[in-house]
């Protein structure tokens, strides 16, 4: 009896357990044809990123978006920069040095970030992957 009680009980918790855990389904912020809950933050956030490509910016430059807004780009052959950014309506906002740059999120992964930054002197793609990290000294 206490063997059935047991099993019972076993079965009870896994089919309430699977019930209550329904995976979510990924966010598609390159899909900006649906609005997205308030609570949704991109996953860009607080990740240091590394140009792996670009039409215009040196492969090697790090950009970092930051959770209150900040965005820090440096490259190897530079001191940090500081600008900031926005993400609102599913809509992507650079700003560097007082200048506002529209940007596209073409595709968005846990192993890439794909632009395209609207700036003044027309458009340009940046490919970002995950920044290397060197290890520490033993």
């Amino acid at each position: 009896m206490k063997d059935s009680l047991r099993r019972a009980c076993c079965l009870a918790v896994f089919l309430l357990v699977a019930a209550c855990s329904k995976e979510t389904e990924p966010v598609d912020l390159a899909d900006t044809s649906k609005p997205y809950p308030a609570n949704v933050k991109p996953g860009f956030i607080n990740k240091v990123w590394e140009v792996s490509l670009s039409t215009g910016v040196a492969p090697g430059t790090l950009y970092a978006f930051l959770s209150d807004g900040t965005l820090v780009v440096t490259s190897p052959n530079s001191k940090a920069a500081f600008g900031a950014w926005t993400y609102q309506n599913g809509k992507l906002t650079m700003i560097e040095e007082a200048q506002e740059y529209k940007t596209d999120i073409l595709s968005l992964s846990h192993e890439e970030l794909r632009l395209k930054s609207h700036n003044p002197g027309g458009s340009i793609e940046i490919v970002l992957v995950p920044a290397r990290v060197a290890p520490l000294p033993p």
